[in-house]
Parts: C-alpha cells; sequence; structure tokens
C-alpha cells in the first residue's frame, strides 16, 4: 500500500540553491507518555563525560514511531507504563508565561 501524498501547506525555495522547504499538513502530534507523564529520553556514557548526554525524540508526527518506540522501552524496562498519547490541539505557547 502507498503512503498518501502529504498536503503541502507552504513551501520556500532558496533561489541559489533550489533546496524546497516545506511545512506538511499532519494529522495530530503523537507523544511517548510515562505512567501517563510527558518524557524526555537522553542516552549518555556512564564512564565518561565525554561527548555528553544526547537527547532523542520522544514525539512524532506519524503514530508508527511512537507505537514502535513505546513498545521497544516496555520491553527494555520489563513493564507496560509507556504508552502513546495522541495530541491535538491545545493552548499556544509564547514563552512569556515563564518569565512571569
Amino acid at each position: 500500500m502507498a503512503r498518501p501524498k502529504p498536503e503541502v501547506l507552504i513551501e520556500f525555495v532558496d533561489p541559489k540553491t533550489y533546496k524546497a522547504e516545506q511545512v506538511l499538513k499532519a494529522d495530530a502530534i503523537y507523544a511517548v507518555f510515562y505512567q501517563g507523564e510527558p518524557i524526555n529520553i537522553r542516552t549518555l556514557n556512564k564512564l565518561v563525560s565525554y561527548p555528553g548526554p544526547k537527547y532523542k525524540k520522544s514525539s512524532f508526527s506519524a503514530p508508527g514511531h511512537a507505537i514502535n518506540l513505546a513498545a521497544r522501552l516496555n520491553e527494555q524496562f520489563g513493564t507496560t507504563d509507556f504508552t502513546v498519547r495522541r495530541l491535538i490541539g491545545g493552548d499556544e505557547y509564547t514563552g512569556e508565561q515563564d518569565t512571569q
């Protein structure tokens, strides 16, 4: 089965390189949660501090990636506490709320 053609909302083409950047419509954002709470995931080497921790994605615009990550984390940690939430809408965040 072929992947459906994405809906392009807006596009920019660099006139020098002809590289295009497209903003595509998504149904929702799918995020991995742990025990009902949103999470971040990082990897690091416990023996040395270099090069430092790397942060991995835990939210995706396609459900399959989130479902696979939650399944892998559940197997790795021997639990069923990792779930996928479908996020639609929400409040706009400008960052100004943090300064008050």
